[in-house]
């Protein structure tokens, strides 16, 4: 099965709540959760209650959603979970965190993390001196995320680093602003993982 490319509202409404998959516009009067709240397709006018397996799912779901990932992936980053010593759910978001095209988004570089896995796959970046065009890699401890040099006489370089930071960067990543690069100085800490995923049900749902 392919990524999905359809509109990323939907998903957002599928989960029931918004995910802030399309960056700024998620924080405005025109996102689709405020104003459709219910699911996508034909909706029964009778309300039922969801069955504990549809609840696990979509907690999965929703994590898939948010990070990109698909089935086959996100199953073996569940496996890798499993067998990492300490708290499975946490292994699982701790891993989902590090990846590159989560990394460039919570560096500012991209409005969004679809934005960054096209900019990581485009080639705009390299790790440690190396590029790197693979949204997956997982980066760790002492790592150097920076621009690529021929890049920074672009205008579409000076659009997506200008004003940086427009948020706070996580304790675990460094933003330098001279050079608009970043560095990994830890993993990230319990702290640190998305407070929005109970990863405890998506635990439940793969140990059935």
């Amino acid at each position: 099965m392919g990524r999905y490319t359809g509109p990323s509202c939907r998903l957002c409404r599928r989960a029931g709540e918004k995910l802030f998959l399309k960056g700024d516009r998620c924080f405005t009067p025109r996102c689709a959760v405020e104003k459709r709240r219910n699911p996508p397709g034909n909706v029964s006018r009778r309300r039922r209650r969801p069955s504990d397996y549809g609840v696990h799912l979509l907690e999965k779901q929703k994590a898939k959603y948010i990070y990109g990932v698909l089935e086959s992936q996100f199953r073996r980053y569940m496996t890798d979970a499993f067998n990492a010593p300490g708290i499975t759910g946490l292994n699982l978001l701790r891993t989902l965190e590090r990846r590159l095209d989560n990394v460039i988004f919570l560096l500012g570089f991209a409005d969004s993390r679809k934005q960054a896995r096209q900019m990581v796959t485009h080639g705009h970046f390299k790790i440690n001196g190396v590029k790197t065009d693979i949204p997956s890699y997982l980066v760790t401890e002492g790592n150097q995320i920076a621009w690529k040099e021929t890049d920074k006489e672009t205008d579409y370089f000076k659009d997506r680093t200008a004003g940086l930071p427009k948020k706070p960067v996580p304790a675990w990543l460094m933003l330098d602003t001279t050079d608009m690069s970043g560095q990994v100085v830890s993993m990230p800490a319990d702290e640190d993982l998305k407070q929005t995923i109970e990863s405890r049900l998506i635990v439940e749902f793969y140990s059935r």
